[in-house]
């Protein structure tokens, strides 16, 4: 019944004469799809953020909603373990397309059904849904960024391919503005967007492509021939699930490292970001249309952010990664602290603040998935990027930044919430620190 999701057998090769003409044009749709695909996943994501405020108007309290949003958040890192484990044996042509129509579907009924946001209980189950839908956008991402990039260049493509996130991320709260002022009801700040992905995972299936040896095209190292990769070329037919962690993934001590620092580099990402709506419409006087703006130049300021990034950490510190992160979250905390003492009145340093808080978080959370692809072989790449996710949206999103933060929001105010932002930036930075001496080697 869904052996279409399944990975395409490999196929002979073309003609050598076109080989070449072929293998630009195809990277360059496959790119293309992942990145509108993943920035697609994007603009239904974190739509429950920009509601809170609405929500709260009727009735329903902060620590409440940061347990709904945190069945999110659980749902989307326990699903990008192990459905990242699945699109290591699927076709990513299928694969990332169902997942973002699926999400769609959920966030287009959430917002046209008055019963979708009536209960705690209700909104929970489809947050839920949403989360798992959600969990099958980054691995197949990761999976044809390996398939179809050598690692000498993955570095740049893998920078550039990270503002999807932004981008889709940006573009959210914009559509959700435009969605409340077209049909003048704040629920469309769900179906609006979610309409809006619904076209897009249609693009994103005419666009990709599974691996290139199902097209008939050579490996990405053989066609590069290139010195520095990895020419273990595993069928993926022929490997189980269970192998595919107990070999790749449970003794890799680096990846594990950062997979836990990983957990508070997310709790500081969306800890900011998730509450960013309340917190300066409740305390710092912003109107809604004014948040949701602030809301997008978060997401803005992150592309430049990330591909300078990537660009210190291939040229600047020879593809080492931990020292651009230590560097970044340092500045984070800085960033935090102007934001949270920034007396009321001075919306332009409130802007500002966010606007440097976008732009820095996203390069540790980019080189953290990155850092996750090398160090495995590609037929364990969506598991890889899996487990890091989890480790990000299971404890540092669900748990703390959802669950843990709401209630400190609600019993100590926003103080404790700027404490809690600080520490954990400083905790993840001891936790990167830790891999700093540590070589960037692709296990065999």
């Amino acid at each position: 019944m869904f052996d279409f999701l399944k990975a395409p057998p490999s196929k002979p090769l073309i003609e050598e004469s076109k080989i070449d003409s072929t293998y630009k044009k195809l990277r360059l749709k496959v790119f293309l799809g992942i990145f509108l695909g993943y920035a697609g996943y994007y603009l239904i994501r974190k739509n429950f953020a920009l509601a809170i405020p609405d929500l709260i108007k009727e009735g329903f309290t902060e620590t409440d909603l940061g347990i709904a949003l945190s069945f999110l958040a659980i749902s989307y890192g326990v699903s990008k373990f192990i459905m990242g484990n699945v699109s290591d044996r699927s076709n990513v042509k299928y694969f990332l397309p169902l997942g973002l129509m699926l999400s769609a579907i959920t966030m287009i009924l959430m917002g046209v059904m008055p019963f979708a946001t009536s209960s705690i209980l209700i909104m929970s189950i489809l947050l839920f849904m949403n989360g798992w839908f959600q969990g099958m956008g980054w691995p197949p991402s990761g999976r044809t960024m390996v398939y179809w990039f050598s690692i000498e260049e993955r570095g740049t493509k893998m920078s550039i391919w990270n503002v999807a996130h932004n981008v889709g991320g940006a573009l959210m709260p914009l559509l959700a503005i435009l969605g409340v002022e077209l049909f003048s009801n704040w629920h469309a700040k769900f179906y609006f967007p979610g309409m809006i992905a619904a076209v897009v995972a249609i693009i994103a299936f005419f666009l990709l492509k599974d691996r290139p040896r199902s097209v008939g095209l050579p490996t990405i190292e053989d066609w590069k021939d290139c010195e520095k990769c990895d020419k273990k070329n595993e069928d993926v037919s022929s490997i189980s699930a269970m192998d595919i962690f107990k070999k790749h993934i449970l003794p890799n001590k680096l990846l594990w490292s950062i997979a836990f620092a990983n957990a508070f580099v997310y709790l500081v990402r969306y800890g900011i970001q998730d509450w960013a709506p309340l917190y300066l419409t409740q305390v710092k006087g912003f109107t809604e249309e004014a948040s949701g703006w602030a809301y997008s130049m978060f997401e803005i300021a992150a592309i430049p952010g990330t591909l300078l990034s990537g660009w210190l950490s291939d040229k600047v510190f020879k593809g080492k990664r931990a020292p651009v992160s230590i560097i970044y979250m340092i500045l984070i905390v800085v960033a935090i602290f102007v934001y949270w003492k920034n007396p009321v009145g001075n919306p332009m340093i409130d802007n500002i603040c966010l606007i440097s808080i976008g732009f820095l978080i996203y390069g540790p959370v980019m080189l953290i998935g990155l850092h996750a692809l090398d160090l495995v072989s590609k037929v364990a790449a969506g598991t890889a990027a899996g487990l890091t996710g989890l480790f990000g949206y299971f404890i540092g999103t669900s748990i703390l930044a959802n669950i843990v933060g709401g209630y400190i929001i609600e019993n100590y105010r926003w103080d404790g919430y700027f404490m809690m932002m600080i520490l954990a930036s400083l905790v993840s930075i001891v936790l990167i620190g830790m891999t700093i001496f540590k070589t960037n080697k692709i296990e065999d």
